[in-house]
């Protein structure tokens, strides 16, 4: 995975529901990973030139740094509480908080956010924080969302694109990791032209095209096999679209693999749609696995 062996497991705190549940997240994953914690509170008021400290005639606790010190002293005890014997430490860090986050992420084994924190608007499915850290983050980002279920696969979106190979690897570890079943999900529609300008309808038969995309599938996942021989894996080839097939796979996992962007993204787009849908809809918890060498790699 590119991560050195000492990586911590990162997770992003604002004192709200959400941040509690990838505190729990975290300390599930720390405690899998043999990895310490670092909690990060993402102080932005400084950036926007307001006053932080406590006022001249206020009581020495008021202020919105002292507020923040809170916010991180609660995530910490929180953490803490999660998970035994795993080292903890946290910071107040000042910036906007996916930059925060982004940033702490090139030296992290996994980031862990909620999927709206005390920013979120009811109508989001997915906040902007957690959006723009799936998209710009160095390593893979676990979005706390929806419900694990025991027992259940982990699920792959693969498309034969460089960051799909990545969520690939990504996915073989966390089953590894869980003991779990490996699920690689590949969903084709019509295959592609014969050629510019050719306005051809294409005639093709579907039980061939999905043979030979189960085929390119079986490729994809050979070496994840090889190389994790205790994780049974299951491939699925379906004839629709992606988005919807790793959203009703999500319904019986405990996790969901996606790359950041497909083999149909367009390089200006970090996060694919596909990515984009999975993450607002899923119905378990979500990884983005990052771009292959950051996010002007291949699309």
């Amino acid at each position: 995975m590119g991560r050195h062996q000492d990586a911590a497991v990162v997770v992003g705190v604002d004192g709200s529901a959400d941040a509690r549940r990838a505190i729990e997240l975290a300390a599930a994953e720390a405690h899998r990973r043999h990895r310490s914690i670092r909690v990060v509170h993402a102080f932005l008021w400084p950036m926007l030139h307001v006053d932080v400290d406590p006022p001249p005639e206020g009581p020495p606790e008021a202020g919105l740094r002292r507020q923040a010190d809170r916010i991180l002293q609660a995530a910490l005890a929180e953490t803490r509480a999660a998970v035994d014997g795993v080292p903890v430490e946290g910071e107040v860090v000042d910036g906007q908080p996916a930059a925060v986050l982004c940033r702490e992420s090139r030296d992290a084994s996994l980031v862990v956010v909620g999927d709206r924190g005390l920013g979120g608007f009811g109508s989001l499915l997915v906040g902007s924080i957690a959006l723009q850290t799936a998209s710009y983050a160095s390593c893979p980002v676990l979005v706390a969302r929806g419900a694990e279920h025991p027992g259940g696969p982990v699920v792959v979106g693969v498309d034969g694109s460089a960051t799909s190979q990545q969520a690939l690897a990504v996915a073989a570890e966390e089953a590894a990791l869980r003991g779990a079943e490996l699920r690689a999900v590949h969903a084709f529609r019509h295959p592609r032209s014969n050629g510019p300008g050719d306005m051809m309808p294409l005639v093709y038969d579907t039980e061939s095209l999905r043979a030979e995309e189960d085929r390119r599938l079986a490729e994809a996942v050979a070496d994840w096999q090889d190389r994790y021989p205790e994780v049974p894996v299951i491939r699925r080839v379906a004839h629709a679209r992606a988005a919807p097939t790793l959203i009703e796979e999500s319904a019986r996992a405990q996790l969901v693999v996606v790359g950041a962007r497909g083999r149909g993204g367009l390089a200006g787009l970090v996060l694919g749609s596909t990515s984009q849908a999975v993450l607002h809809h899923a119905h378990c918890p979500t990884i983005i696995a990052p771009v292959p060498h950051g996010p002007a790699g291949d699309g």
